[in-house]
């Protein structure tokens, strides 16, 4: 039996996820300009939130191809996604409006440890998701490398001072999550079929 998404569920994810990946982008973008600032921080702050609607719809949109080895791709980002989120929204919420003397003295004992392992298990699951999307053919293949080589560096290469790559980094990733949010709101009202039923042609982009 093949197994399908709901129009709606499938339509909620995709604007969560271009609502996430203009969120990334689009502060990024006004920093060359002005430089961080409170209000970038904050949308910045939020991304992550809006990211696990639209990553759970791709789960779920390809789950019948990817299979075992795809559940768990889905969860490992999952936890990651959190863990990742909690991490960038305490830096843009929180430590941005410290001083680097307070900073400092928050950054000690487990904490950093702790934010090099979120950024890990983050990593970790994007390679896994990416790959498993690449193997489901269900979404572009672009947008599926993408995920899969570039957001595991972006977990640890947003650390870095605030520089022309940084935010060069915001921007193609605020893209690639906004190009997967597209694919996924066309894919609304077709079926992907079991992994062994697919046709030659089925989610060729």
């Amino acid at each position: 039996m093949p197994t399908t998404l709901s129009d709606r569920a499938a339509r909620i994810g995709a604007l969560a996820g271009a609502l996430a990946g203009l969120l990334v982008a689009l502060p990024a973008l006004v920093e060359t300009f002005t430089g961080e600032t409170a209000a970038t921080s904050f949308f910045l702050a939020l991304s992550p939130a809006f990211s696990l609607p639209l990553l759970t719809a791709l789960h779920r949109r390809q789950s019948a191809v990817t299979g075992h080895f795809g559940e768990t791709a889905y969860v490992v980002n999952l936890i990651g996604l959190g863990l990742f989120g909690g991490a960038a929204f305490t830096s843009n919420l929180v430590l941005f409006y410290f001083d680097d003397t307070v900073v400092d003295k928050t950054l000690t004992g487990p904490t950093v440890p702790t934010l090099i392992g979120s950024a890990a298990v983050f990593a970790a699951g994007c390679a896994l998701f990416g790959a498993a999307t690449l193997r489901a053919r269900v979404f572009p293949r672009l947008a599926s490398w993408a995920y899969a080589t570039v957001l595991p560096p972006f977990a640890f290469l947003t650390a870095l001072p605030e520089s022309a790559f940084t935010r060069a980094l915001h921007i193609v990733v605020g893209a690639i999550l906004a190009c997967l949010a597209r694919a996924l709101w066309r894919s609304t009202g077709t079926v992907v079929p079991r992994a062994g039923t697919l046709t030659g042609h089925v989610g060729r982009k």
